[in-house]
């Protein structure tokens, strides 16, 4: 070759990977279409935020906020109810997140040693 290096063909009728995304109004995952945020989803964000929690969560509340603007404004007698809203948001981290409560036991220790 001659300077010019030699670049692989692309496909151009392929679309590029799309990352599985909301796709807003109407909260649907804008790879796999399914109401987001989906499994692939999930996996994601739990990797992404597994050093930071509750920074996951209050993501996900934004998200829960600006999802029910969104669907009632779209239509308001489908939105959901707002467990079903709330589950679907911020009730799948909680029970993947570690616990963060003090066992009675390790809280009786402790006090057992102070006194």
């Amino acid at each position: 070759m001659t300077g010019q290096q030699r670049r692989p063909a692309v496909n151009r009728l392929v679309p590029a990977e799309v990352e599985h995304l909301p796709m807003r109004p109407l909260w649907l995952c804008r790879r796999c279409g399914q109401p987001w945020p989906c499994g692939a989803a999930k996996i994601a964000l739990l990797a992404e935020y597994r050093e930071v929690p509750v920074s996951l969560f209050l993501y996900l509340a934004g998200c829960l906020h600006d999802a029910i603007d969104d669907l009632h404004r779209l239509n308001p007698s489908v939105t959901g109810s707002a467990a079903d809203m709330f589950d679907r948001f911020l009730g799948w981290p909680a029970r993947h997140a570690p616990a963060y409560r003090v066992s009675t036991t390790t809280a009786s220790i402790d006090e057992e040693a102070t006194s």
